[in-house]
Order: C-alpha cells, then structure tokens, then sequence
C-alpha cells in the first residue's frame, strides 16, 4: 500500500515537472532584442544603392554614408514606412516632391521601391546642396542641405535672415541653432533634432569602417 502510494506520488512529481514551461527571458527584452536585430540587418542595408546614387549625382568623392544616415534617421531604413503627413519610404518623399522628380526620370519606379525613393531622396538633396554652395561653406552645407530637407529651404533662409539680425552672421549652423526659436512658422525642435540624429548615425558609421 505504502509502496502503491509513494510510486503515485513519484509519477505526480514527474508529469509536474514534464508540463512547467522553463524559465525564459523576460517578455520586455523581447522587443529589444528584435529591435537590435533590426538594426543589425539595417547596418548594411541597400548600400549599394546608397553608394551608386551618391556617386551618380554627388560625384565618386562625396561620402555616400551621409544619405545612409539621412534614411536612418528618416525611416530607419523602412521601404514602408508613412509618416503622418504621408511622406513615403526609405527617404520619406511627399509624392508630390516625388512626382516632381519622376516627371524628370521616366526611369523611375514607384515611390515605395527602395532604390527609387533613396535616388530621388539623393537628387533632391542635390538640388539643396547646389542652392547653398554659393553662401555656404563645404564643411557647413551638409546641415543647411538636410535642414532644408525636413524644413524646406524658405524656412532654412528665414532663419538665416533672422540670424543676420541677431548674430551677425548667418554662415554657419550654430548660428541658425542659435536664433532656431525666434523664427515664426518654424518647428525648429523637430529640424534641429533631425541634422543632429544624422549626425549620430553618420559619426556611428564611419567608425564601422
């Protein structure tokens, strides 16, 4: 009887055992852990497209790894994303600014392929680095360039007005930071933040290589 009993009591034991889910991780660490996986396959991401349209309309001495950190930091390198104004894609592009630039390149596809999107983003920032080169130093004018980007130039030149006034000088970067708050119409905060971020990535890939 004794025996009957403690063989049942074994068996309990051993089936308890069998069913208890083993110990993981907790299930906050999940997230993090797929988000830093993203980012490792975001590490080299469309490179080549990177490298071919930087080279096609920046010329094979312009650092490629600018407009790299300029998707980073407009979609995380996301062919899908949308933003809440409806900017679309790797270099989130109004369709509108991506009309535009289409009507000039038959060649171009729709606005969510990737190497579409980033070679209208590059050729638009093309247009914005030629605006600026004839006031803007070549060590400056990557600011002004993806200032422009997120702000629109109007915007970028108000504040050069504003910092003409108030500064002195309106040539460098630090001074539209400088004056960023009192300039009307303007989400600063978001444009700052946003040359700042491409900063940080493009710093973060050049020490990759």
């Amino acid at each position: 009887m004794r025996a009957a009993l403690a063989i049942a009591l074994l068996a309990s034991t051993l089936i308890a055992q069998s069913t208890t889910t083993p110990p993981d991780r907790p299930s906050s660490a999940r997230p993090a852990a797929a988000a830093r996986r993203l980012s490792e396959r975001n590490a080299s991401r469309y490179d080549d497209t990177f490298r071919r349209y930087t080279k096609r309309y920046f010329g094979p001495g312009f650092d490629w790894r600018y407009f790299k950190a300029q998707g980073m930091a407009e979609s995380g390198l996301d062919p899908n994303a949308t933003s809440y104004v409806g900017a679309r894609g790797v270099m989130q592009l109004m369709p509108t600014t991506y009309a535009a630039i289409a009507s000039r390149r038959p060649d171009f596809g729709a606005i969510n392929d990737p190497e579409w999107n980033i070679a209208a983003g590059i050729m638009h920032d093309r247009y914005l680095w030629k605006l600026w080169s004839a006031s803007i130093s070549e060590r400056e004018r990557p600011a002004f360039m993806f200032g422009s980007y997120n702000a629109g130039e109007g915007t970028i030149k108000r504040a050069q007005s504003t910092a003409q006034d108030v500064v002195g000088s309106a040539a460098e970067w630090a001074h539209i930071e400088q004056v960023a708050p009192q300039v009307p119409r303007w989400r600063y905060r978001e444009t700052l933040g946003y040359v700042r971020k491409i900063e940080r990535y493009y710093a973060e890939f050049g020490h990759r290589r």
